[in-house]
């Protein structure tokens, strides 16, 4: 089973960029399809990005957010620009075997303990 742990996360404000990091250990990432979720206060957890052998994006962040991967460092990475309020959430990593990006978190069987993304306009 691999084990994920977040870092990146902090306050920024509108219109800032911010990266999210994902560090995999127990086995290599690159055999797991992996995805960005978020949660924000009252709603419930949302597909963000996902990566395999191709990317997908929530509608929400295309255009804004590139999430990417790096087998040699066994991490996955969110790459976030011009942060919107909005985007203000604990992000989670998460991880399942197989090669299709699903959408739906119970797909995962792999979580990180999240980081906490706040955007201040």
């Amino acid at each position: 089973q691999v084990q994920l742990v977040e870092s990146g996360g902090g306050l920024v404000q509108a219109g800032d960029s911010l990266t999210l990091s994902c560090t995999a250990s127990g086995r290599a990432i690159g055999s797991y399809v992996t995805a960005w979720f978020r949660q924000a206060p009252g709603k419930e957890r949302e597909f963000v990005a996902g990566i395999f052998r191709d990317t997908y994006y929530a509608n929400s962040v295309k255009g804004r957010f590139t999430i990417s991967r790096d087998d040699a460092k066994a991490t996955i990475n969110l790459q976030m620009n011009s942060l919107i309020r909005d985007d203000t959430a604990v992000y989670y990593c998460a991880a399942t075997s197989g090669t299709t990006v699903f959408t739906a978190g119970w797909r995962y069987d792999a979580w990180g303990q999240g980081t906490q993304v706040t955007v201040s306009s």
